[in-house]
């Protein structure tokens, strides 16, 4: 759903069989709103709110539920930021880097980058697993740390990484990997 699309509930449909959800393009014409479109909304607001709300992301249920709204669906694998204030604060959540079918690249630079751009002062990193598999490859250890020793350098916290799985979650800091 795009910034110019309107979703609103609608009592009826024209022949009033059911109520749905329904979406409003640029021309003011609804449509029945997709699933995609309601979840891409819902995840827009949950954003919203968590950011309006100062909710403080050092509950790692709270964290965990969040990504896996963010990522449990995907069928492909994404890394994913939280970047957060001084109070461990929702600044700004990103995917930043996509798997292409031959590799998976994740370069600490950028997000050192980003982190600087929006004066984080703190991040927590995760990625998918769409096979399911919550065990943490020596790829995704080995980037932990390399990550870490890089966003320390601009004094930057890698608060944790978190593996995402379907209805999974492994988280490293609690495996003692971060």
């Amino acid at each position: 759903m795009n910034t110019q699309q309107q979703m609103t509930l609608c009592e009826s449909l024209p022949d009033n069989s059911y109520s749905t959800l329904m979406v409003q393009d640029v021309m003011g014409t609804y449509q029945p709103a997709s699933h995609e479109a309601i979840i891409e909304a819902a995840q827009g607001i949950l954003r919203e709110q968590m950011r309006h709300a100062g909710l403080e992301m050092t509950n790692p249920k709270v964290v965990k539920a969040y990504l896996q709204c963010r990522m449990a669906r995907l069928d492909h694998e994404v890394c994913w930021v939280l970047f957060l204030d001084s109070q461990y604060r929702l600044i700004e959540d990103q995917q930043m880097f996509r798997r292409t079918l031959s590799q998976a690249s994740v370069y600490p630079r950028e997000i050192v980058k980003e982190s600087l751009r929006l004066n984080a002062a703190a991040i927590i990193m995760s990625h998918n697993h769409p096979s399911g598999c919550k065990e943490a490859s020596r790829a995704d250890i080995a980037l932990t740390k390399h990550l870490k020793q890089a966003l320390a350098l601009v004094d930057v916290n890698l608060l944790d990484h978190i593996i995402v799985a379907g209805d999974s979650t492994v988280s490293l800091a609690e495996s003692g990997l971060v």
